[in-house]
């Protein structure tokens, strides 16, 4: 096929439910008989299948028409190496858009919403039709592009994570993590289910319902009206940080007095784990994404270098 440039782009897609389905269950027949003994519609996995595998194909005969094409499954996302000079289309919901987001170093991303009646998009402002000229815009440096403030976890060991929406830091399981904390010139040992480090475009995820539920206890359970703090929701390109400890328990030997609080260039937050075993550090609810958090490891959480950008 003839393209008018020799521009690399990098297109992203996932499995379908139906996908998974069947490799959980070996057939397409004994994945159906799964669903529907379950009482659930399979023919909706069907259509969304089908929907889903047109639109791929439909991106990618666009794309390929445009530059030199690479289709790229999200599941190597953490090992595929992008070069400086890709754009990324990413065909999928939201999640996928944020997930490719973490690997990239400010590749702009384009996010094309597959199945609009299906899915919001909030990062998928394009549908695959408008490939044929957003792309060219995107080479041709007119198109808008929104940038993302992104968290990284820096351990002692030189391991870094990086974060769209949040930082977990915590145990692996439903108990507690003990640990240190400390930021200017605070500090304090805890206990507790972990720590939410939150980024401006996580803000209306994760932390809002902290924020909402630590409202709901204040107010004697009363229902939230309205937004629980001016936290809950900023701006995604803001350059600062949340952090809100969930579940701390003060004894003895643990405090909870640095619950809740902000994290700027200049002020990063450092934790120490005190655990042996069951600590980790994962980012935007990939928990099989993870960095052990032994006892003796020091996490810096700080606003990350790596911006993310999004064409709107």
């Amino acid at each position: 096929m003839n393209r008018t440039t020799e521009n690399k782009i990098i297109l992203i897609v996932r499995k379908t439910r139906l996908d998974e389905l069947i490799s959980r269950h070996n057939t397409r027949s004994q994945a159906q008989f799964y669903v529907e003994h379950l009482g659930a519609d399979f023919s909706d996995y069907e259509r969304e299948h089908r929907l889903y595998q047109e639109m791929v194909g439909g991106a990618s005969d666009i794309l390929a028409g445009l530059g030199r094409l690479q289709v790229v499954d999200r599941a190597f996302l953490p090992n595929f190496l992008f070069g400086e000079g890709d754009t990324v289309v990413v065909l999928g919901q939201d999640g996928l858009v944020a997930n490719t987001l973490k690997y990239l170093d400010r590749q702009p991303v384009i996010g094309v919403n597959p199945d609009p009646t299906r899915w919001d998009g909030i990062l998928l402002p394009f549908i695959v039709r408008d490939l044929t000229h957003i792309v060219p815009e995107v080479f041709d440096q007119r198109r808008k592009i929104r940038p993302i403030t992104m968290a990284q976890a820096s351990l002692n060991n030189g391991q870094v994570l990086y974060a769209v929406n949040d930082l977990f830091i915590g145990p692996r399981s439903h108990t507690s993590l003990r640990y240190s904390i400390r930021q200017d010139n605070r500090k304090e040992t805890q206990s507790s289910s972990g720590i939410i480090v939150s980024t401006g475009l996580g803000s209306t995820g994760w932390l809002k319902s902290i924020l909402a539920g630590a409202q709901g206890v204040v107010q004697g359970q009363k229902p939230v009206r309205k937004e629980p703090a001016s936290q809950s929701d900023f701006p995604w390109e803001a350059e600062y940080l949340y952090f809100s400890v969930r579940e701390p328990f003060p004894s003895r030997t643990s405090s909870a007095g640095m619950v809740f609080g902000k994290i700027t260039p200049q002020a990063s937050l450092y934790v120490v784990s005190h655990t042996p075993d069951t600590g980790v550090i994962f980012s935007d609810g990939i928990e099989n994404d993870f960095i052990q958090f032994p006892s003796g490891m020091e996490a810096t959480i700080a606003v990350s270098e790596r911006v993310g950008r999004l064409v709107v």
